[in-house]
């Protein structure tokens, strides 16, 4: 052991100097993520405080509709004024216009066309000259028969003349009561022939006028099926052309069957129904026409019975086939309080409206409906003449809320249409004319 040398070692340093001089080195991080602490608590205070000034139902006490600061909020909105009159009762249907009269114009003899009267598209009035047939094969046979009835007639003068002198002769014994007979019975045979004769006569000028076609009503013709130079036949199943009658004419439509009672009711007191036609959009109003009649049964696969209408056409407007939108004025109600159908809203409580009175601030008022006519709606409840309601808007509303009033675009009030037109229809919402002292405030 002596002989082993000793191995140099460190001496030992004091203990925990190297603790302190790490967590001296590491006091910068620690200051690194208080300030990023700090900003990050900054930034969203900024940011959390803008958009509180950006929403108004915030900043006014930071809760949104059903929050105890709801009521405190001023909610744009767009009102209408309510008006009292008259609201028209219309039951609507889809209809085809059919023409009053279709005449496929055939011909009634054989022959060739010669000519042709009248022009595609042209309207013409009963009796104008249509076709003519080559009716030279028809005057023949007139001049035959004509010929004939001459020669009978001749005929039969001479044996009248025979039998006037056989009567003298009978009467002098000359000859016996049979040949007296006999030349009678000759001159009555003779007046057979001439009526027989004369019947020919007039079927040869009644094909004579066939062959000069003419129109059989007054309408508009459509386009022609022959030309000059083909041979047609009375046998032919194709016609020479097809005339509509345009003045009048008819529109069939439809409506359900629970609409069957109130309709027949106004026409068995013997009043007038005014019909009107929209176009295919159910936006123009084309003309004005009267129920004529009602069909006998109902449709059993669709639930409905079809209605027929006339209308004058005098501008035909109205096109045979021509699809149709049909309002039916069936009854006006009289005296009611009428809104715009945006006014209304629909709740647990039933049909209600926001009503602005009390310097701008809305209530609920629960209403009852009476009749609804496009965008119109008639109520015979819990509203007067002159109110004003809210129609754009109710979605940021509840009872007493403070309301900026403005009125709509259209700057039109919900006003009640004429009897004898439903109400125009609109894109958006209808409202009215805003009165400053009822609404109680500055229109924007």
């Amino acid at each position: 052991m002596g002989n082993t040398k000793s191995m140099d070692l460190p001496e030992p340093g004091p203990r925990g100097d190297s603790a302190p001089h790490a967590a001296k080195s590491r006091w910068w991080l620690w200051a690194l993520i208080l300030i990023v602490i700090a900003i990050g608590i900054w930034y969203y205070r900024g940011s959390h405080s803008t958009s509180q000034a950006q929403d108004p139902a915030t900043a006014a006490g930071g809760k949104g509709k059903g929050g105890a600061g709801g009521a405190n909020q001023v909610v744009p909105v767009v009102v209408a004024t309510a008006q009292k009159g008259d609201l028209p009762v219309y039951f609507n249907g889809l209809g085809t216009v059919t023409a009053f009269n279709t005449v496929t114009v055939r011909s009634r003899v054989d022959g060739q066309i010669v000519k042709i009267n009248f022009t595609e598209g042209q309207f013409v009035h009963e009796g104008d000259a249509l076709v003519e047939i080559d009716p030279r094969p028809y005057q023949v046979l007139l001049e035959q028969a004509e010929g004939q009835l001459a020669k009978d007639q001749a005929q039969r003068k001479d044996a009248e003349v025979n039998f006037e002198r056989f009567k003298l002769l009978y009467q002098e014994g000359v000859i016996p009561k049979q040949q007296l007979d006999t030349q009678g019975a000759q001159v009555g045979e003779f007046d057979g022939a001439i009526k027989s004769d004369q019947g020919t006569i007039d079927s040869a000028k009644l094909q004579v006028t066939y062959s000069h076609i003419t129109a059989p009503i007054s309408g508009r013709v459509g386009l022609r099926l022959v030309d000059v130079g083909n041979i047609v036949h009375a046998s032919d199943t194709n016609g020479l052309l097809v005339i509509t009658q345009l003045q009048p004419i008819s529109v069939i439509f439809s409506l359900p069957q629970d609409q069957l009672p109130q309709v027949m009711t106004k026409l068995h007191a013997g009043g007038q129904l005014p019909v009107d036609a929209y176009d295919r959009d159910d936006t123009a109003k084309i003309t004005t026409g009267k129920l004529a009649t009602i069909d006998n049964q109902i449709d059993v696969t669709t639930g409905t019975y079809k209605l027929k209408s006339i209308f004058n056409n005098e501008d035909n407007a109205l096109f045979p086939n021509q699809f149709v939108n049909v309002h039916l004025l069936v009854d006006v109600k009289k005296n009611v309080v009428i809104v715009p159908a945006a006014a209304i809203q629909r709740g647990p409580q039933g049909t209600y409206v926001y009503v602005v009175s009390n310097g701008n601030t809305v209530g609920i008022r629960v209403v009852t409906i009476a009749q609804t006519t496009g965008n119109n709606i008639g109520l015979s409840a819990g509203l007067q003449e002159g109110e004003v309601v809210v129609i754009d808007g109710q979605d940021k509303l509840q009872d007493n809320s403070r309301v900026a009033t403005s009125t709509s675009p259209t700057g039109s009030n919900a006003a009640a249409p004429a009897p004898g037109a439903p109400p125009a229809k609109q894109n958006g919402t209808q409202s009215g004319k805003q009165s400053g002292g009822k609404a109680g405030g500055k229109s924007r």
